[in-house]
Parts: structure tokens; sequence; C-alpha cells
């Protein structure tokens, strides 16, 4: 019968704990989950990151780094993952004048005119 108040769930929520996520333990769960979100601004997300973890960015994201090497991220969060992978390695590659700039050879261009 109907009464208009919330009904309490079948299986109550639990907290994740290694076995539940595959070798993952419940900060490394609350991490992949954390990354999921998308952000504004860079600031708004490193208060967060104290906010939630109380940790330092710079330590948090030593700590991702990690985890995202971690085969039980990856069979956790797969797609996650491999798009983390995707863009530390872009990061890494980093940007220079010679990749976007002019030809890396200006000698045998100006040969070439």
């Amino acid at each position: 019968m109907e009464d208009g108040q919330p009904r309490e769930l079948a299986t109550p929520a639990r907290v994740a704990e290694p076995s539940d996520t595959g070798g993952l333990s419940d900060r490394d769960a609350r991490v992949l989950r954390f990354e999921q979100r998308t952000w504004r601004y860079p600031a708004a997300k490193d208060e967060a990151i104290r906010a939630e973890f109380g940790l330092s960015p710079a330590r948090y994201y030593q700590l991702l780094n990690v985890l995202i090497e971690s085969p039980a991220a990856l069979a956790a969060e797969p797609v996650l993952v491999g798009r983390l992978s995707r863009l530390r390695a872009s990061r890494r590659r980093g940007w220079s004048p010679a990749a976007s700039g002019p030809p890396r050879n200006l000698a045998a261009a100006d040969e070439r005119s």
C-alpha cells in the first residue's frame, strides 16, 4: 500500500570493500569516482581534492598516477583508466615549439626557395 513515504531498499548500500572492487581499496574506488566528474576550473577541483581526501593536489595526483597503473583499477573502470592514461601520455609528450612551428630543418627549406 502506497502511503507516500519513501521505502527502504531491500539491500542497504555498503561501502566498497577490496573484494567488491577487484582489489581496490575504498580510497582508490573513491578516487576513480572522483575522476569521473568534470570540472570547469582547475582551482575548483584542487579545492574539492583537499575537502574530500584531505590531500594536497600534488599528493593526490601522485596517488592517481600509481592507481591508473593498477590492474585492479583497469578491471574496475577500463574506460576511465584508459582515458586518464592517454591524457597522462599526452602531457608527458608536452608541447614544443618544433611540434607546431616552422619546419625543423630551416636550412633545407631556405635552399628550396
